[in-house]
């Protein structure tokens, strides 16, 4: 089983510039801007199926594919690494910001050279110390080694790096959420058209890409998109980066083909669950995912078939709920998090999500009514796609709606006992 993004990666230890170029380092970036053109970069790209990683699933190169080519394309271009991992339950890009920082920074030369881009930056969250350091040490190597800056390996082309260290908002993870914030503003999305592609960063051309979805693109150069596509067992191309954390055993992150079944996963790799639990519900995706259950366990994790399941693949970091975990206080705890990480820019969210928070925290103090099932019910409706400013709240509903869906009774018993039955 390959697997190319964390092959070379040793716990507790970070590759240089010499050892990362050791192990084929930056060969993929000799090839794509001596010999191959932006646009060819950009349709092996697109021809290997890669999908975003971030949580989205966009085909990449599509993307890529909104940016102006043409010699009237204003400039200068940006190309932008989303490195902001505040969603509750994901922890995957951490493991190659620190493990293999020049895979990614290779990455991020090859998709800034397939947009003919000027400048980029990793917009890394705050609370990546570690990984700033390293960062910033690497991108310091690849400027000395002539990977950045004026004149690329003699080719003409210049691109400039820079690492951004965001101040902690949830919000920032949403791309022109990220713009605003990159351009000293405040944190909040934007309306679209335009799309980022057109009018990003100060109004100019910009392609926001995911940490793993750029560390891909060294491969998919130096192996071709049939490669890629050979290394999945499902519809869908690549590896993926599958986390779990709950009451398991091995609680950790694996690089493994996508397509692999949620319960190899939690039960191979991650050594199933602790003694004296039992599975009772699963995120798949990340905390602004649809819970799943147990009879979904042999569904492929990709993202045709967690979607036909009704979820979502997401980041792929699966949350999981044990049965001696309530359910009701699992999913306020999570309502917590997305009522005051709300940017507070429309008012379904504002006013919605901290509604919400009370609802669930009343339910487990004992004080709720069978109204509140009624009014919950409603807000993942108010709050669900098309009825807010962006994706916020309606992520946030997901755990809501579908611990309605599933776990019903737990809210009910909470109402008839007036505490919550998991500590009363």
């Amino acid at each position: 089983m390959e697997q190319p993004l964390t092959k070379h990666i040793v716990p507790g230890k970070s590759l240089s510039l010499k050892e990362y170029e050791q192990t084929g380092g930056y060969a993929a970036v000799r090839k794509a801007v001596k010999n191959a053109s932006p646009q060819d970069v950009q349709q092996i790209v697109k021809d290997s199926g890669l999908k975003g990683r971030g949580g989205a699933g966009f085909s990449t190169g599509m993307k890529w594919s909104f940016v102006p080519m043409d010699d009237s394309a204003r400039h200068p271009k940006y190309l932008i690494c989303n490195a902001d991992e505040m969603e509750p339950g994901t922890f995957k890009d951490r493991l190659l910001l620190e493990g293999n920082p020049h895979q990614l920074i290779e990455g991020m030369i090859l998709a800034a050279y397939a947009i003919k881009a000027d400048i980029s930056y990793v917009f890394l969250r705050w609370a990546y110390r570690k990984a700033a350091t390293l960062m910033q040490k690497s991108i310091e190597e690849a400027y000395a080694a002539g990977y950045l800056g004026k004149n690329i390996l003699g080719t003409g082309w210049n691109l400039e790096m820079h690492l951004h260290t965001g101040v902690g908002r949830y919000i920032c993870g949403e791309e022109t959420a990220l713009l605003n914030a990159l351009e000293g503003k405040r944190a909040t999305p934007r309306s679209k058209p335009p799309f980022p592609q057109v009018s990003g960063l100060y109004g100019k051309p910009t392609i926001v890409n995911n940490v793993e979805t750029l560390c891909c693109l060294p491969h998919i150069i130096n192996n071709g998109a049939v490669w890629f596509k050979g290394l999945s067992v499902s519809e869908d191309s690549g590896t993926k980066l599958y986390g779990v954390s709950g009451k398991v055993k091995r609680p950790g992150v694996w690089e493994l083909p996508l397509g692999t079944t949620m319960r190899e996963i939690i039960e191979d790799h991650a050594g199933g669950m602790v003694d004296g639990y039992k599975l009772k519900g699963v995120l798949p995706g990340g905390a602004s995912t649809d819970f799943l259950t147990e009879e979904h366990l042999d569904i492929k994790m990709d993202y045709i078939s967690v979607a036909a399941a009704g979820s979502r693949l997401g980041t792929g970091t699966m949350i999981v709920m044990d049965d001696a975990t309530c359910p009701v206080g699992f999913v306020h705890n999570l309502q917590h998090f997305f009522a005051q990480e709300s940017c507070g820019w429309c008012t379904p969210c504002r006013e919605g999500l901290p509604w919400v928070e009370r609802i669930l925290l009343g339910l487990e103090k004992g004080s709720g009514s069978n109204e509140d099932i009624d009014l919950l019910l409603m807000h993942t409706q108010y709050l669900g796609p098309g009825n807010t400013y962006c994706a916020l709240a309606p992520g946030a509903m997901e755990p809501l709606q579908s611990a309605l869906k599933y776990f019903k009774e737990d809210f009910i018993k909470h109402i008839e006992k007036h505490e919550c039955p998991y500590t009363g």
